[in-house]
């Protein structure tokens, strides 16, 4: 080699790895006394062990800012993770607490960009500050200023149909929190903050070292059962063992794990009105330690969750029963307030932008109704729900297993929206109300009116009430929604995991 180029690729070589430093040894440590791993650490233990990668930008702005902003804050490769070919941007803490400086921003759009002209799938590990804010007239404003960022998430979520994940590791705050808000899967470690624009620590974190969850308000709580966070993880090893996970699973699938299902069908209650728990069904009906709850904090009373059953990868939708007791308040089971609505609408979206079928298992008793349910917003997310649920064109088996009445059952894929195939167990119950229900609504008046002259009800009355009880009764009996073609099948619990698994098959598309 020419002794001129050798000079040359010695001094590249020295400042490659003096950027790959990022803020230095003191920041480093720092980063590792606060129990974090560094972004090159997170990317090394995310991409596959000796596989080749790619690093684009390595160089970018090294030459200005005084050379505070080494790789620009931000490491973007191209590296497979298990398996596959994927892009990855991780924000560098110690550099300015991961702020975004000019070059930032082209550094992730140029990574954004690569994975649209790819097909790659993109993974966004977020730890920053936000906007520097001395530099904020070269980042905020323009055609290819940070809102193009958000445009290029928006474009792969709705129209290219790119998955996006985004693991929050650290501070996410102001107009970035929209990266991963706008992600397919949103994994946030505990002890982090999420911040939405304009939040009140955004000087002191885009300008200076890291603060604390406490300082920002933004805890993983909140964030949890205000409906951002879609997982949680104790740690950056976990949080990044949940992606390699969800690249396992789109590679691959994994294979059957047969399960217990005596287990799940001796928590069923003789009575159906007495609650049990829907988790133990989900158990015992999917594969063994598949069942992966999206949001299980936000609106418990609707499970939504990624499983697999026999091997196939699904989306499942399940009604809780019970009293719930949530950090928002207590919850009925079976009620689908606003939030639990918005919730099924984004994860049934989700699902279809990642072609995974879907598994209605119905136990729902209907919308929540009063005013306050009305000013929160109800009518509009219930319509939301169902516009998303009638439109997916992924395969959708619904199962009701209990109770499925008024728009509940609508909503949660009734036979009128064209589910690829309708079950039921002996122990559904269709209709529009339980009997008890009906006599009110029929004869509430009456009877309302019987009791404020403190007069009996009548014998003609009485015969009257016990038809309509005798006849909501039948009406509400599977037989009878099997015997009018309102479901296809009554399954047997026992028997209900393998037809589940061979309808799935029939229908995949």
């Amino acid at each position: 080699m020419p002794q001129r180029l050798t000079q040359l690729v010695a001094e590249l070589k020295t400042l490659e790895a003096k950027l790959r430093e990022g803020g230095g040894a003191a920041k480093i440590a720092k980063q590792h006394q606060q129990g974090k791993l560094t972004a090159r650490e997170r990317v090394a233990r995310l991409l596959d062990a000796g596989s080749p990668v790619f690093e684009t930008g390595l160089l970018m702005g090294y030459d200005r800012h005084e050379g505070q902003a080494p790789c620009a804050g931000v490491v973007t490769v191209i590296g497979k993770i298990e398996g596959r070919a994927a892009v990855v941007v991780a924000n560098d803490a110690t550099v300015k607490a991961g702020a975004w400086w000019p070059e930032t921003i082209a550094k992730i759009l140029r990574a954004q960009e690569i994975a649209m002209r790819e097909r790659l799938p993109i993974v966004y590990l977020v730890d920053s500050a936000g906007v520097n804010l001395p530099l904020q007239d070269s980042i905020f404003p323009g055609q290819y200023g940070a809102a193009r960022i958000f445009h290029y998430c928006s474009q792969m979520r709705r129209k290219l149909r790119i998955p996006q994940f985004s693991a929050v590791m650290g501070m996410c705050i102001a107009g970035g929190a929209y990266l991963p808000a706008l992600s397919d899967l949103i994994v946030m470690v505990d002890g982090t903050s999420f911040m939405g624009l304009g939040g009140p620590n955004l000087v002191k974190g885009a300008t200076g070292e890291s603060s604390t969850a406490e300082d920002l308000g933004g805890s993983i709580l909140h964030t949890a059962v205000s409906g951002v966070a879609h997982l949680r993880a104790a740690n950056d090893e976990a949080c990044l063992e949940i992606l390699r996970a969800r690249f396992r699973e789109l590679r691959t699938g994994a294979a059957s794990t047969r399960v217990d299902q005596a287990r799940y069908i001796a928590h069923l209650p003789d009575d159906h009105r007495q609650p049990y728990d829907t988790g133990a069904v989900l158990h015992g009906l999917l594969d063994e330690g598949s069942v992966e709850e999206f949001q299980p904090e936000h609106a418990p009373e609707l499970i939504c969750a990624r499983a697999r059953l026999h091997g196939r990868p699904i989306g499942v939708l399940a009604n809780r029963r019970g009293f719930l007791k949530t950090a928002l308040g207590p919850r009925i089971g079976g009620i689908i307030y606003a939030e639990s609505a918005r919730k099924a609408a984004f994860f049934v979206d989700t699902c279809e932008r990642h072609g995974l079928p879907l598994l209605y298992l119905q136990d729902v008793s209907g919308f929540m109704v009063g005013k306050q349910a009305e000013e929160g917003g109800i009518i509009r997310a219930g319509a939301e729900m169902v516009e998303t649920m009638s439109c997916t064109t992924v395969p959708k088996i619904v199962l009701t297993l209990n109770h499925s009445s008024g728009a509940g059952y609508y909503a949660m894929a009734g036979q009128g929206f064209d589910p690829d195939f309708a079950l039921a167990w002996p122990t559904a119950r269709i209709g529009v109300m339980e009997g008890d229900s009906a006599v009110q609504a029929i004869h509430g008046t009456e009877l309302d009116r019987l009791k404020q002259a403190g007069e009996k009800i009548p014998p003609e009355l009485e015969a009257k009430m016990a038809q309509t009880r005798g006849d909501y009764e039948r009406w509400l009996d599977a037989r009878h929604a099997a015997a009018r073609g309102h479901v296809d099948a009554i399954l047997d619990p026992a028997e209900t995991r393998d037809a589940l698994a061979f309808l799935f098959e029939v229908c995949q598309r």
